[in-house]
């Protein structure tokens, strides 16, 4: 009689005690600090046995939601969300659609800080970036900039910004976004338009506004869009 009996499927109670055990700290509006209910009252709560609350708590708890310290037991915590995003950024194991995506993420995001640039920026990064530009030619036609100095550049601009956010998630997109450049998941660059050089860009930051150096960026960047747009095999 027991070879008609389909074992338990576990996995799927504890995803939903997860989710559960989630809401319940949304609905009792604990934060960074508080501690949260002993492993039997969140049992008896959600009406599941310790085993899997316990199993539920240490998802948490490897997701960084929540820590265990002395004394206070579990606490909410402020997890690492670029640490935990950070082992899955592997551009060998992402598929075409996302890396596609988190390309498209980039160009949006450069041509999107152009205010926190002009808020933050100073004599002394507008030396810096003229140094970085030196040897770079005036004019960028029929023109690619080599990866490196794609790095080297944008990452400065990222690091004017003063957001750490941004500078820590333009440090996990860079791979991906080189990956991508060389892949065959875009058109082949076929010919090359005019577009501003980042000495153009150096110059609006220092003497224009956050109107001109966001349309100067999404110019110097059309090259990157024409390939995404026009890719049609």
């Amino acid at each position: 009689m027991t070879e008609t009996f389909q074992p338990l499927d576990t996995s799927s109670l504890v995803d939903k005690v997860e989710a559960n055990l989630v809401q319940l700290l949304k609905d009792r509006k604990l934060k960074v600090g508080d501690t949260i209910p002993t492993e039997l009252d969140l049992s008896k709560t959600l009406g599941v046995s310790r085993t899997v609350t316990r199993e539920a708590i240490l998802r948490l708890r490897m997701m960084g939601l929540i820590e265990t310290k002395k004394k206070k037991g579990s606490v909410i915590t402020s997890p690492d969300i670029f640490g935990i995003m950070s082992k899955t950024m592997n551009p060998h194991v992402l598929d075409q659609e996302t890396l596609k995506g988190i390309f498209e993420i980039r160009l949006a995001l450069e041509i999107g800080m152009a205010d926190f640039l002009f808020q933050r920026v100073t004599p002394e990064d507008i030396a810096e970036l003229r140094q970085i530009v030196e040897n770079e030619p005036d004019t960028a036609q029929n023109y690619l900039f080599q990866i490196e100095h794609e790095i080297v550049f944008h990452g400065k601009l990222y690091e004017i910004t003063g957001n750490e956010t941004l500078i820590t998630f333009q440090r996990m997109l860079l791979p991906v976004f080189d990956y991508v450049h060389n892949s065959g998941l875009l058109k082949k660059q076929g010919q090359i338009h005019k577009f501003v050089s980042h000495k153009g860009l150096v110059d609006i930051l220092e003497n224009g506004s956050p109107e001109l150096f966001r349309n100067a960026m999404r110019n110097h960047l059309e090259n990157h869009f024409v390939r995404l747009f026009d890719h049609s095999e």
